[in-house]
C-alpha cells in the first residue's frame, strides 16, 4: 500500500520539478529575493494569507479553518551555501560559488508541496502558519524573524521543523526528545607578540610560538575539565599568521568553533577558554584579545511534542518507518530559538545511504528527490492530528 497521500502522488512531477528550480537558482543567506518570491506566489495562489519581510526575505503563509483557537507552526529553511557545486547534474546551480547543499531547496519544496494539499483537501480545525526562513546558515535567520515579531503576529501551541539526513533509510523519520543538537559559538582569538627577524627571536615576543601552547591548552580543556558524560568541542579551524619564514609576525589571529549540548557546558568553555587563551599569553609576554561570539543555543525538543510528532508518524509507517534509538548530533540549528519560544520538536527524514551519497556541505551533495512525498505527506498528518477536527 502507498504510504502517500494520493493527492500528493498526483503532483509529485510538479514537486520534483519545483525543487529542482530552487535548486538552480541559489540564494545566499538573506539574499532569498527569487525564493521568496516564489514561495509567496505560491501561496497566494492556493488561498493563504501570505506576510513578508520577518527577517528580511521570509515568508509566513497562514491557513485559518473552522472555529479552534489552536495553531501550529512549521518551519522551512531557504538558504543556500557559499559552495561552488561539482554534482554536474542537469539541474545543477547556474550560479557559480552558490549551491544548496544541505537540502533547504528540498525543505522548502517539501513544505510548499504539504501546503497545496492542506488547502485543496486539508480535514483541520485551527490556523497553520507556514514559515518560510531566511539565512539559517549560520547567520540567526531564526532569531531575526523572532526579534521581527514571528511570535507576536502569528503565535503557535506548537512548532516543527525536519532536516533531511545522509545516512539513514530513504523516508524514515527520526525523533529524539530533549537535547537533540549542539550549541556552536564562534571565538575569534588575536594573539599580540612584536614582530622581528627570524634570525633573532630573542629581540621578538613570537606570537606563533604563543598561539601553538594556546592550541595545545585548549585540548585540556574537554579532556581534564568537562565531565566525560557531557558533550563538548573545542575546534580550532584557522590560524593566521605571517608571510615569509624569516621574519617573526606581530600578531596571530585564530577562529575556533565551541559546542555544547548543555548551557552550563556552553558557559563553562566559554570561562576555560578565556582563562587559557590569557595566562598563556601572559607566560610569554604577549597580549590575548577574545572575541566571544555566541551564536546559536542548543536545540532542545519538548518531550511531550516530540511524542506526539513520533506517533504521527508510528501511526502511519509503523515502528519500521521510524529511526530507533536516534542519539543526538553535534551539528546545530538557528531553529533552536523557535523552540526557545515555543514548544515543539526538530525531526530528521532519511535521505538515503550507501554508494553515491555524500553528507550535506559537500559539493556533491544533492537532496533525494524520493523524500518529497513522504515528508510532505508526515506534514500533513501531523497538522491533521494537531488541529483534529472534534468526531473526526
Amino acid at each position: 500500500m502507498d504510504p502517500v497521500l494520493p493527492g500528493i502522488r498526483t503532483f509529485e512531477k510538479d514537486m520534483v520539478a519545483l525543487r529542482h528550480q530552487i535548486h538552480a537558482l541559489p540564494e545566499l543567506a538573506y539574499e532569498e529575493f527569487a525564493t521568496s518570491d516564489l514561495v509567496a506566489s505560491r501561496l497566494t495562489e492556493w488561498g493563504y494569507t501570505v506576510h513578508r519581510g520577518l527577517g528580511g526575505t521570509g515568508v509566513v503563509g497562514t491557513l485559518q479553518r473552522g472555529q479552534s483557537r489552536r495553531a501550529i507552526g512549521l518551519r522551512a529553511d531557504m538558504d543556500a551555501l557559499p559552495i561552488h557545486e561539482t554534482t554536474g547534474l542537469p539541474y545543477a546551480s547556474t550560479l557559480p560559488g552558490k549551491m544548496h547543499a544541505c537540502g533547504h531547496d528540498g525543505h522548502t519544496a517539501i513544505l510548499l508541496a504539504a501546503a497545496r494539499h492542506l488547502a485543496a483537501e486539508g480535514q483541520f480545525d485551527g490556523t497553520l502558519h507556514l514559515i518560510f526562513q531566511p539565512a539559517e546558515e549560520g547567520l540567526g535567520g531564526g532569531k531575526k524573524m523572532i526579534e521581527d515579531g514571528l511570535f507576536k503576529l502569528f503565535p503557535c501551541d506548537g512548532i516543527f521543523a525536519l532536516h533531511n539526513m545522509p545516512g539513514f533509510p530513504v523516508g524514515q523519520f527520526g525523533f529524539r526528545a530533549g537535547s537533540f543538537m549542539a550549541s556552536s559559538d564562534t571565538v575569534i582569538i588575536k594573539v599580540q607578540g612584536k614582530g622581528g627577524h627570524g634570525s633573532a627571536p630573542h629581540l621578538s615576543v613570537d606570537p606563533v610560538v604563543v598561539a601553538a601552547h594556546v592550541v595545545l591548552s585548549l585540548q585540556t580543556i574537554v579532556a581534564r575539565h568537562v565531565d566525560p558524560r557531557d558533550m563538548a568541542v573545542i575546534t580550532v579551524g584557522a590560524i593566521h599568521a605571517g608571510d615569509a619564514p624569516n621574519v617573526i609576525p606581530d600578531s596571530v589571529e585564530m577562529r575556533l568553533s565551541v559546542r555544547a549540548y548543555r548551557p552550563e557546558v556552553r558557559e563553562l568553555l566559554r570561562q576555560r577558554i578565556t582563562d587559557v587563551v590569557k595566562s598563556q599569553a601572559a607566560a610569554h609576554g604577549a597580549r590575548a584579545d577574545i572575541e566571544y561570539r555566541w551564536r546559536y543555543p542548543a536545540l532542545v525538543n519538548d518531550a511531550a511534542s516530540t511524542e506526539f510528532a513520533r506517533q504521527v508518524a508510528v501511526d502511519w509507517l509503523g515502528e519500521d518507518g521510524v529511526i530507533a534509538d536516534l542519539q543526538p548530533l553535534t551539528g546545530s540549528e538557528d531553529f533552536s530559538f523557535m523552540l526557545e519560544q515555543c514548544a515543539g520538536c526538530y525531526l530528521i527524514i532519511g535521505n538515503g545511504e550507501g554508494e553515491g551519497g555524500c553528507m550535506v556541505h559537500n559539493p556533491g551533495y544533492d537532496f533525494n528527490d524520493a523524500c518529497l512525498p513522504m515528508a510532505a505527506t508526515y506534514w500533513v498528518k501531523l497538522v491533521e492530528r494537531f488541529l483534529a477536527v472534534a468526531g473526526a
